[in-house]
């Protein structure tokens, strides 16, 4: 390299000023970084230089400047600078060495487990959040840029080394504007160094992560996706995570380091610990605001009247089921209850609005509404008229696992076992709207190209996986045990996996989860676009046909009964759709169960 360009070789020059350069430990195609010895200190420092010098003594000034700026922001995962000067013509800045050895050091003595991986970005995520915030950006990220201890403690170096150079007169809108689509591209350059420590190769065989991003989508052709050819198993959770932060479309990546942080950092923190993360949060959340607010006014102001001791029980459980709140409050003190006394396993987990009552009391059941938060607790207006939504749309799901239920099963309790399938995604709508909304953004298909003319958006679980670290259902599990649920239910509230063949039953356990299973995916498939709902309706009963001994008459049947119970029940209109959406496929279905109650039976195959 001529020196008109970068800073001078290692050979034949030894010296950079006062500094004697004893190792070249990276170089890319914006910056280099140098072992060196400062003479006047007597010690090793790292020294950190542009691959291109400033053009004038102005940009010279507004390099120190920036670079002074940058120096002063204080967070225990951004290195601390020691000096930053100049030996004509290029300026300088400096860390000190005992702050560690760089990533690219440590992981040639070998491969990282992915915990330890996700644990080191985790860290110069929450640096560059940090950096990013205060209105600092990096510009050349990459895993000698990450400094590590022997703790395993993680410092970002060369924050601002790589500036962008504009006029001096640049307005302020366009310099923010800058900042935050570097900011953005250092996003996805951590994304590429995950993906380099769980690969255990450079990504695209690229060393400098400036060049990965050029050949990129959508900026070059090439695809970056985590394979499966790794040193260590990466677990499913993590591969979304990783995926999303460099998806080639660019709409579907991390756009704040903070957002990949929380992502990366939740998964962490639920690997390590079974309470940890995000479910943390979640109890910590509940504590504070309830496990869901009360949507029935009039439903707590009876509990609390004189009058109501004047109800049958089965009129009392009818209203209680309308709130949900309300209702999982109850299953929640009655089994908690029943488990304190010593009799964890005396007749199962309580699955009955009737018999729960009849359990606490009325004064229990006063307790219960007491404690309620009102609606619409911390949501503002859109996410609680999208809760509402949620709701209605597993109130009907309900309905339908009821329609649906073989003879002799309870359907109270299989409206409840339908209920606990959904929580998971009742409490993250409730506590994290905007994670939620994340998530429903991330399973929306991207547009279609030539090249990808039928794309398709991600599924629920590897959207949660990138959004929060771990999946809806598992949210929704770990709730049940913290309340102390019984392990019965506990295998009831797990939904069929889409991509699982759908076999016979075991029992009446496996029946009833089967019965769950099916009657939200149909009600998954009544949100597809209007063209895909019948297809979609056809190829979930197919799944489930044999297992169930159910047919497409019984199941137009039930979708059709409960379209009916929700117009009596309930005027609020899912968001989500269209009115036309939403009468179209209320008389498509009547006209199919009509017309499969004058044919034959036939199950599909």
């Amino acid at each position: 390299m001529s020196e008109t360009t970068s800073p001078p070789s290692a050979a034949p020059l030894r010296r950079f000023g006062r500094f004697e350069l004893r190792a070249l430990l990276h170089k890319s195609q914006r910056s280099m970084l140098w072992l060196v010895f400062d003479t006047h200190h007597g010690q090793e420092m790292l020294l950190m230089v542009p691959r291109e010098k400033p053009a004038s003594e102005a940009a010279m000034l507004q390099w120190l400047k920036a670079m002074d700026a940058a120096s002063r922001i204080h967070h225990p995962n951004l290195g601390h600078v020691v000096e930053t000067g100049r030996v004509d013509p290029w300026p300088y800045v400096t860390y000190d060495r005992a702050l560690g050895e760089t990533l690219e050091e440590r992981i040639a003595r070998g491969a990282p487990l992915p915990l330890d991986a996700a644990k080191w970005v985790a860290q110069a995520l929450e640096g560059l959040a940090f950096a990013h915030e205060a209105g600092h950006a990096h510009r050349d990220i990459q895993l000698a840029h990450l400094l590590i201890d022997p703790a395993d403690h993680v410092r970002v170096i060369g924050l601002e080394v790589a500036q962008e150079t504009l006029p001096p007169d640049a307005d302020f809108n366009a310099t923010r504007r800058a900042v935050r689509e570097s900011a953005e591209e250092d996003v996805v350059s951590i994304g590429l160094v995950l993906h380099r420590l769980l690969s255990g190769r450079p990504v695209l065989d690229e060393p400098d992560l400036r060049g990965v991003l050029q050949r990129m989508q959508p900026q070059g052709q090439e695809l970056v996706r985590m394979g499966w050819e790794t040193p260590y198993p990466i677990p499913d959770p993590l591969r979304a995570i990783v995926n999303r932060a460099t998806d080639r479309q660019a709409r579907q990546r991390y756009h704040l380091a903070r957002s990949f942080w929380r992502a990366l950092d939740g998964w962490r923190l639920s690997a390590e610990q079974d309470d940890g993360g995000p479910i943390a949060l979640l109890k910590d959340k509940m504590q504070r605001f309830g496990h869901l607010p009360s949507t029935t006014a009039r439903l707590v102001s009876t509990a609390m009247s004189s009058a109501m001791a004047s109800q049958h029980a089965s009129e009392l459980a009818a209203l209680a089921l309308k709130d949900m709140a309300l209702t999982l409050e109850l299953l929640r003190r009655v089994n908690n209850a029943m488990r304190q006394q010593g009799h964890p396993n005396s007749g199962g987990t309580v699955l009955n609005m009737q018999r729960a009552i009849a359990m606490m009391g009325l004064n229990g059941l006063e307790d219960a509404a007491r404690a309620l938060k009102p609606w619409p607790g911390p949501m503002n207006e859109g996410q609680a008229t999208f809760m509402q939504s949620l709701m209605r749309r597993v109130q009907r799901a309900g309905q339908v696992a009821q329609a649906l239920r073989p003879a002799g099963y309870d359907g109270e309790v299989v409206y409840l076992i339908n209920l606990m399938q959904n929580l998971g995604r009742l409490l993250v709508q409730y506590h994290f709207p905007d994670d939620a909304q994340q998530i429903r953004q991330l399973m929306v298909p991207p547009e279609p190209t030539e090249e990808h003319p039928n794309p398709r958006g991600l599924t629920e679980q590897s959207a949660a996986y990138a959004v929060l670290g771990c999946d809806l259902e598992s949210l929704g599990l770990a709730v049940v045990r913290y309340w102390g649920l019984g392990e019965e239910l506990q295998h009831m509230m797990r939904r069929q996996p889409p991509d699982a063949a759908v076999r016979h039953p075991d029992g009446d356990l496996d029946i009833l989860r089967l019965t769950c299973s099916l009657a939200n995916e149909l009600i998954d498939a009544l949100l597809l676009p209007e063209r895909k709902r019948q297809t979609g309706i056809e190829l979930a009963t197919r799944r489930y046909a044999r297992a169930l001994d159910l047919g497409l008459r019984e199941v137009y049947d039930a979708l059709g009964a409960s379209q009916a119970q929700g117009e009596t029940t309930s005027g609020v209109n899912d968001p989500t759709q269209g009115a036309a959406a939403a009468a179209a496929p209320r008389s498509r279905l009547r006209e199919r169960a009509q017309q499969q109650t004058s044919a034959p039976r036939k199950d599909p195959p």
